[in-house]
């Protein structure tokens, strides 16, 4: 597999984001992620998005972060937001998640932000397994779905 990044509002990008969505949309019954997003929010050195391709090129994995600061959503200074984590269900349990969570923690410590942050939910016990065996813990609920009892938010220090 090789993962390499790519604008936010790359063709593949969108294809394996509308792919999420679907799956939330289907886990939640509702119509999906609602969380305002902007390309330019995962340009380097503010971010950075990844996609994972297979041998035949075909897009099969996503995430990004995106810088967050203090402001009335619950962030902290210093945050580096992780979103739009995905494996296509057909080579989920290959280790794609994970790869693509050590870089994108790598490429944000590198980039001065000093915390990775994240919110899912928990109807996602997957990413709640991974994230917790990567060294998130619980904390404080932030973001867009704060206020929803079924959010889940973990953070991680970058240092």
């Amino acid at each position: 597999m090789l993962i390499r990044p790519v604008p936010f509002d790359h063709p593949d990008a969108v294809k394996l984001n509308d792919a999420v969505q679907l799956e939330y949309a289907e886990r939640y019954g509702d119509e999906g992620d609602l969380t305002p997003l902007d390309p330019s929010m995962f340009r380097p050195p503010h971010g950075l998005y990844l996609l994972a391709y297979d041998e035949r090129d075909r897009p099969v994995a996503t995430g990004g972060w995106r810088t967050q600061d203090e402001n009335e959503e619950g962030y902290a200074d210093g945050d580096a937001e992780l979103k739009r984590m995905y494996v296509i269900p057909e080579v989920r349990g290959l280790g794609l998640a994970r790869r693509i969570l050590a870089a994108l923690e790598e490429d944000a410590r590198a980039a001065g932000r000093t915390r990775m942050v994240l919110e899912t939910g928990d109807m996602q016990p997957e990413a709640i397994g991974l994230y917790t065996s990567s060294g998130y813990e619980p904390c404080a609920k932030f973001g867009y779905y704060r206020a929803y009892p079924n959010s889940r938010c973990f953070a991680k220090p970058l240092h």
